[in-house]
């Protein structure tokens, strides 16, 4: 029941929250650039906009694609907030991942096509990062079982420093944040117009959106499982750092220019070498 519970808080709040913190990205964007900004419910206004437009679709198979993207995106985090196996959720993301990937190929735009190249190139960059942070929440805690992890004496951050650098590092990627936003951006400076989303019709732009408030819960989510532990405190703590991530991750993209595809592979997979790899060293060690 408590499952049940959780997946339908999920489905509910989920969108709202993404929704939310998608405002307030852009608001605080906005004042580190001293612009006054659009409203903090403009992301809810967009979406509702496109919603209204005249569907069009330039491939008919691309509709059906993004559908199955978005339905993995949403199953992916009803399982991580159910307490599922973390590893399987990820799993599923990066299948759901490819779903975007084929939606963006199969338009005739040179623009979309390679933004999703780019798409395939980010997977292969971050994937390791990811696989290494459900490594490291196994070694310390004895389970990839979400509901387990969290009901340890302790926060797991204590034993995976380097792991939470790394995961945190990757979702600079993952939320499409300068300076990693090759394959599509949220600002209107790529070189590639709007990489992956640029031959979405309205409909399936707003569906898109949608599913990137669901995976950023989702990716949050995950940040917040380093933190929580049996005490009840803790999740306000989790609630804290998690906020400061988005901080973060904001004030890096209005402060870095993008990089070039080597820079990200190299600095990617060394940060992922130095923190989570030492640190899987010192928990092997430790054994």
């Amino acid at each position: 029941m408590t499952r049940i519970i959780s997946i339908l808080i999920y489905l509910l709040l989920a969108p709202i929250i993404g929704g939310l913190l998608d405002g307030i990205d852009r608001k605080i964007s906005a004042r580190m650039q001293g612009r006054i900004g659009p409203p903090l419910l403009q992301p809810f206004y967009d979406v509702r906009k496109l919603l209204h437009k005249q569907k069009i679709s330039v491939n008919k198979s691309q509709s059906f694609l993004i559908l199955c993207f978005c339905i993995t995106q949403i199953f992916t985090g009803c399982l991580f907030f159910a307490g599922s196996d973390i590893l399987f959720c990820f799993f599923i993301l990066s299948t759901g991942a490819t779903f975007l990937v084929f939606a963006s190929a199969i338009t005739s735009s040179p623009y979309s096509t390679m933004g999703a190249s780019r798409e395939l190139f980010q997977m292969m960059v971050y994937e390791p990062a990811v696989l290494l942070a459900c490594v490291g929440l196994y070694l310390a805690t004895g389970s990839f079982n979400v509901n387990e992890i969290i009901q340890k004496h302790v926060s797991a951050i204590l034993f995976l420093p380097g792991f939470f650098i790394a995961y945190v590092f990757i979702l600079t990627i993952k939320m499409r944040k300068s300076p990693f936003d090759f394959s599509t951006s949220h600002h209107p400076h790529q070189e590639l117009v709007k990489g992956i989303t640029t031959e979405m019709g309205a409909t399936n732009l707003a569906i898109y959106s949608i599913t990137e408030w669901y995976e950023n819960v989702f990716l949050l989510g995950v940040v917040g499982i380093f933190i929580v532990n049996e005490n009840p405190l803790s999740y306000l703590f989790a609630v804290i750092v998690i906020l400061a991530v988005c901080f973060l991750e904001t004030l890096i993209d209005n402060t870095c220019a993008r990089v070039k595809w080597d820079t990200m592979l190299k600095s990617t997979w060394l940060v992922t070498l130095l923190a989570a790899g030492v640190n899987l060293m010192v928990l092997m060690l430790g054994r």
